[in-house]
């Protein structure tokens, strides 16, 4: 492999063709820097393959933002389906014309003399600077003990779910109670089944508070503004738990206690399979109450930024909400082989994949090193990570700040060479 020839030349390779990858090609246009963007599927690749057939956004419509594109449709308060999220992204493609290349599998990227050597799957590139937008989702993480679940328990991952009526008959363990989770839990216990959720630490939030979508709030009030420089404990809220939310017409609150009254059964977070049986923590009063408490915390910030800045006449009054319910006796195990579950839906969480990553910028852990997007190595960027740059950076509004401010740190490194700091 490391005989191969160098066949192009690019000043800048961008590997993902994303929201996130292309938002950073629209940048590199915009400084005129010469550069191809890399997609191992096609556009919106993830979107359109790794995603459930009800999935919608968390952001309301309005907040669904691309540089130089925004939602111009008749409800912008709805939620994007996965079809119109793709079709968006797709949109942004072609008006911004990213010089993308579809169904190119990045296999290697590796140092060279002057930048860096990129193997695909369709020849070999050079390049003086890489971008990497290829994900923080690229896999599911499932912990070990998923290999001592009986055999006659069907496990799925996200990926893999796409509605309740390919699972088989009978009761299903959700573990996991992020976005993802209550989500699922939902949809399949209003397909009829028998639904345990097992519930670790978690994010809540109501859908609306005091008449306007609870992410207007972060919005408005400055919240998501905050850099990644300024967070108290970065690595921590870099690995916090998607919100308790869901985007549906009526913008209904998807909570614990929302489940509950749907007769969703809530156990602990699972921590062991031992002869057949799932073994679940204790605990579930605190962390419901610690989740309650950071809830409660946030919305009276969002008070006083309301009072503060003359804006509470334009809302309702304030909200205050029920505790999460405790149920009276939570299980500890469940006998897996006894025919109550017949599938689990690990919804645990993901990671990003780097093993086509052959330059040593990755942690013990799997982590990117970087810095704001400016990872350890020289030339070499990232976007599309969690607090990337502000806490907004997760979401598809947030890409074009991080993107920008990237792809000005590239563009000086570029002509400045690396005598340059973040």
């Amino acid at each position: 492999m490391r005989g191969r020839t160098i066949i192009e030349r690019f000043t800048a390779v961008v590997v993902g063709a994303g929201h996130a990858g292309l938002a950073a090609s629209h940048f590199l246009t915009e400084r005129s820097i010469d550069h191809v963007v890399l997609e191992r599927g096609e556009v919106a690749n993830s979107w359109r393959r790794e995603r459930w057939d009800s999935f919608r956004l968390l952001t309301p419509n309005w907040q669904t933002r691309l540089p130089g594109l925004s939602y111009e449709g008749p409800d912008p308060d709805g939620y994007m389906t996965m079809d119109e999220v793709t079709g968006f992204v797709e949109r942004f493609a072609a008006v911004s014309r990213a010089p993308v290349r579809t169904r190119t599998e990045v296999t290697s990227v590796r140092p060279a003399a002057d930048g860096y050597h990129v193997t695909t799957s369709r020849g070999e590139i050079g390049c003086r600077t890489v971008v990497i937008a290829s994900g923080a989702c690229n896999r599911p993480v499932v912990p070990p003990f998923h290999e001592a679940v009986p055999s006659s328990v069907e496990q799925l991952t996200p990926f893999d779910y796409r509605e309740p009526g390919q699972l088989p008959d009978g009761g299903v363990l959700v573990v996991g109670a992020s976005a993802t989770g209550v989500q699922l839990a939902a949809e399949l216990r209003r397909s009829g089944r028998p639904v345990i959720l097992s519930v670790g630490e978690h994010v809540r939030l109501p859908r609306t508070y005091r008449g306007r979508d609870v992410l207007w709030w972060m919005d408005a009030s400055g919240v998501w503004d905050q850099r990644y420089d300024e967070v108290d404990d970065l690595t921590r809220a870099r690995r916090l738990p998607s919100p308790q939310l869901v985007g549906t017409p009526e913008r209904a609150t998807l909570d614990l206690n929302a489940l509950t009254a749907m007769g969703v059964e809530l156990v602990g977070r699972w921590a062991a399979v031992r002869d057949g049986r799932a073994l679940f923590s204790g605990g579930l009063r605190n962390v419901f109450s610690l989740a309650d408490l950071k809830m409660e915390r946030l919305l009276g910030t969002f008070d006083e930024w309301a009072a503060a800045t003359g804006r509470d006449a334009e809302v309702g009054p304030p909200e205050r909400f029920a505790p999460t319910a405790v149920p009276a006796s939570a299980r500890l195990q469940l006998d897996l082989r006894g025919g109550e579950i017949r599938s689990i839906v690990w919804a645990t969480g993901f990671r990003p994949d780097y093993g086509w990553l052959d330059v040593p910028v990755v942690d013990e852990k799997g982590r990117l090193r970087h810095d704001g997007g400016v990872v350890d190595g020289p030339g070499m960027y990232a976007l599309g990570l969690p607090v990337l740059r502000r806490r907004r950076s997760t979401f598809i509004h947030g890409i074009e700040s991080d993107a920008r401010e990237v792809i000005d740190h590239l563009a000086r490194y570029v002509a400045q060479g690396s005598n340059i700091r973040k």
